[in-house]
């Protein structure tokens, strides 16, 4: 992939986008960045300077708690973006959210100056914005739901078909203790619960990693 994107890239990746005009800006201030697996692309408490097209992998999205412990929110892939990321654009706040490379990643950075203006002049780029927002939301209240009412069962079911789904071979590349902090319990909780779907038939499990078999 080049460092520049043309109008006919920025359309494959994006079809929602419609207007000409709005697929030359994009294309002509959109900045291509590369991070490794496990690369930090946004952290808490620094100014979100631009906003993050996916363009190819995947970015996982999480908040911190008072305590300084790791919440969960949601994973981004190729042709999304984070709402809250623009959120933050907009009012030029600091961010409270921290976004890390899943697996190698590459993204499109919109300058923050711009934004506000393709929201007047462009009508896809809103409607994409508005249900990026949409989108997001809707995961947010999903994982409240599932922190509220759901046993840890389901939710490690739910999580794990979320991260397999990511991968052409359904296969999760993580610890125990990293899901465990994922989804804020212990790490004797996730591996009993673990152990108890390879018994079931529903997973696989190796060293550090996790195999789907069956939907959980």
């Amino acid at each position: 992939m080049n460092d520049r994107l043309t109008t006919e890239d920025v359309h494959r990746y994006f079809p929602e986008f419609v207007e000409p005009g709005l697929l030359q800006v994009i294309a002509n201030e959109g900045r291509i960045h590369r991070f490794a697996e496990g690369g930090v692309i946004m952290d808490y408490g620094n100014y979100v300077r631009m906003l993050p097209l996916i363009l190819e992998g995947t970015i996982k999205i999480s908040r911190q708690a008072d305590d300084g412990s790791e919440l969960f929110l949601y994973y981004l892939t190729r042709g999304e973006s984070c709402a809250m990321t623009f959120s933050c654009c907009m009012a030029a706040k600091r961010s409270e959210i921290r976004a890390v490379a899943e697996e190698d990643t590459v993204i499109l950075g919109l300058p923050q100056p711009k934004l506000d203006e393709w929201m007047m002049r462009y009508k896809s780029w809103k409607n994409f914005v508005m249900q990026a927002y949409d989108q997001r939301m809707n995961e947010l209240v999903r994982t409240i739901d599932q922190v509220a009412f759901q046993q840890l069962d389901e939710r490690l079911a739910d999580y794990v078909s979320k991260r397999a789904a990511i991968r052409e071979d359904r296969t999760i590349l993580s610890t125990h203790q990293a899901i465990a902090d994922d989804l804020h319990v212990s790490r004797e909780a996730i591996s009993r619960l673990l152990k108890t779907m390879e018994n079931r038939g529903m997973v696989a499990l190796g060293r550090n990693r996790i195999t789907l078999l069956q939907p959980s």
